[in-house]
């Protein structure tokens, strides 16, 4: 199984950090590798939640990495699952206050089958460096609110 993880402070309060990962709308302001991203009809902003995710994938062409929430726990966690595109990890983002800062962490974990165990070491690879988006996540949430 592939995992990686990742955890950064935050100097925001825990609301305001929580409420702009869960709008999955705000990820191409953090997480440069999203084209494009969009909350599915249908569903508000929580558990059970589809937003339609454009990644750039191999050679800049765009992939599918459409994701579902799984479970929002205001304030304390969230978890997903990545239902299109070539790999489909499961991520979980976890918020603790720290003051007037918020700890975030971010893991994702991807259970390979068939053909995708061939390039397990390149899915960890992608995974190390999406968690390590964490760091664009601060800058910016530093910088913008």
């Amino acid at each position: 199984m592939a995992h990686a993880e990742n955890s950064v402070t935050i100097g925001r309060p825990v609301k305001i950090v929580y409420d702009f990962v869960l709008n999955g709308a705000n990820s191409p302001l953090w997480r440069p590798s999203v084209t494009d991203v969009s909350l599915q009809p249908g569903k508000a902003l929580g558990a059970g939640a589809v937003f339609k995710q454009g990644l750039t994938g191999p050679g800049g062409r765009r992939i599918d990495g459409d994701y579902q929430i799984v479970e929002a726990k205001p304030e304390s966690s969230i978890r997903f699952q990545v239902i299109a595109g070539p790999a489909r990890p499961e991520g979980r983002y976890t918020f603790e206050p720290d003051g007037k800062a918020t700890k975030i962490s971010f893991a994702l974990d991807f259970k390979p089958k068939g053909l995708a165990k061939l390039i397990d070491g390149m899915i960890t690879e992608s995974m190390q460096e999406e968690v390590g988006m964490l760091s664009n996540l601060k800058e910016f949430l530093e910088s913008h609110t």
